[in-house]
């Protein structure tokens, strides 16, 4: 039997670029590990969604021009790209659409159909607030597009207290998410006050 979970353990942490984008992969599959107790899923895909999720936001997958990457779809790229690293794998060919579909429904935005992609959808939102979400935003400042300065990761941190805690769908992933919420609000409501009005 192909130890696939090795493999594309391996495959992504080469891959991760910047570095620090790989510990997001190993702490959602934790994460669908606590919210998905006592549900009935499949366990294969969401480790492969969970891994390979966001291949296109790496450093070699994406593009270097800036316009290209401001119109860039990252999810569109790993749906493109999953499929042909499953088979090489030996992942269970029956499995690999039901991994796309977990992609390609992760995003707040978008309505997941399955359990598996339900799964990767609240914990994905769960690493959007809190602790981790302040660490991975803030760590954009300079060098994303998006975040030319503090403020516009201030305001992403805002919006994602304000709109995405009430989309979580299961119990697991909503109790989970009242200390990230506290801890999220609490840096807002300091960062806030501490820069006395000034502009970042």
């Amino acid at each position: 039997m192909s130890d696939f979970r090795a493999q594309i353990q391996h495959y992504i942490r080469e891959q991760a670029l910047p570095i620090d984008k790989y510990s997001h992969q190993p702490r959602l599959y934790q994460l669908i590990s606590m919210i998905g107790q006592g549900l009935s899923y499949d366990d294969d895909v969401v480790y492969a969604a969970a891994w390979l999720h966001d291949l296109g936001v790496f450093i070699g997958h994406r593009p270097t021009d800036p316009d290209a990457l401001a119109a860039w779809d990252n999810v569109a790229y790993a749906l493109e790209k999953v499929p042909a690293l499953l088979q090489q794998w030996q992942f269970p060919p029956e499995k690999i659409e039901v991994v796309l579909t977990a992609i390609s429904q992760h995003s707040p935005q978008q309505t997941p159909t399955s359990i598996e992609a339900t799964l990767l959808r609240d914990a994905d939102m769960l690493e959007q607030l809190g602790a981790v979400a302040i660490l991975r935003i803030v760590s954009k400042v300079g060098r994303d597009t998006r975040y030319p300065t503090f403020g516009q990761a201030l305001a992403t941190l805002e919006h994602n207290l304000e709109h995405l805690p009430s989309q979580l769908r299961l119990a697991n992933s909503q109790q989970l998410a009242q200390a990230r919420i506290a801890v999220l609000g609490q840096f807002i409501t300091a960062a806030q006050a501490e820069s006395q009005g000034q502009p970042w």
